[in-house]
């Protein structure tokens, strides 16, 4: 059976090991999370203008992984925090493009840590630029409220592994929120649109492999994807 194809834009870093100098990078743990789940994951460039009506023929879904902060810029607010890192604005471009393009076009999309991110401020919403307490290399217990047969869920209750120093402050319209930290910030929400297409503030790939759930929240996705 061949594999759907799922489309992740590329990380621009300045530091790479298997490289010299400038490099473009996707997680391994994430990439290997979608082939486990039955999908063909494939990395692209962040260009200036991307054209992802021609770039995307032959995807099948739209993964927003973690990276770098949003700049503060996006969601109408200067920089606040010394602790923002990683912005550029091409990368901003491009999530915030493939977003849009994949959402109004009925392309399943799972949304992670920084691709949640993206979202709510697609979405018009906020974040919060760094949390008092933040969830950096944090594991923590999630309680999924809804949507557990929409998620491919055998249980709703799962261990998330998190990497986050920012959080949703105003939640975006056409998001309705499904998951809490114990500390009240959002920690998912489904993202009302044509295709299957939720959001986690946590990283799933983490612990896909030793994490049923985990690894069912991609299973879902890859199989909505082959829909598509």
């Amino acid at each position: 059976m061949t594999r759907p194809r799922i489309a992740l834009v590329g990380r621009l870093t300045e530091h790479a090991s298997a490289i010299r100098r400038l490099g473009v990078v996707s997680s391994r743990r994430l990439l290997e999370s979608v082939w486990n789940a039955g999908g063909e994951p494939v990395t692209f460039l962040p260009v200036p203008n991307p054209d992802w009506k021609t770039r995307l023929e032959g995807i099948s879904g739209v993964l927003l992984a973690g990276g770098g902060d949003i700049n503060p810029k996006w969601y109408g607010q200067e920089a606040t925090s010394d602790q923002l890192y990683g912005i550029d604005d091409l990368q901003d471009e491009n999530d915030f493009s493939i977003a849009k393009y994949a959402l109004d076009n009925g392309i399943p999309v799972l949304a992670i840590c920084r691709g949640c991110q993206i979202v709510n401020v697609l979405k018009g919403g906020s974040l919060v630029q760094h949390m008092e307490n933040d969830h950096l290399n944090h594991v923590h217990n999630i309680h999924v409220d809804k949507e557990i047969a929409e998620l491919g869920l055998s249980k709703p209750d799962l261990e998330a592994s998190c990497y986050h120093h920012q959080a949703i402050d105003k939640l975006g319209e056409d998001l309705e929120v499904i998951a809490q930290a114990e500390e009240g910030h959002i920690e998912a929400f489904k993202i009302n649109a044509k295709a299957w297409s939720y959001a986690f503030q946590w990283h799933p790939e983490d612990n896909s492999t030793t994490s049923q759930q985990q690894h069912e929240l991609f299973v879902r996705f890859v199989s909505e994807a082959a829909k598509n």
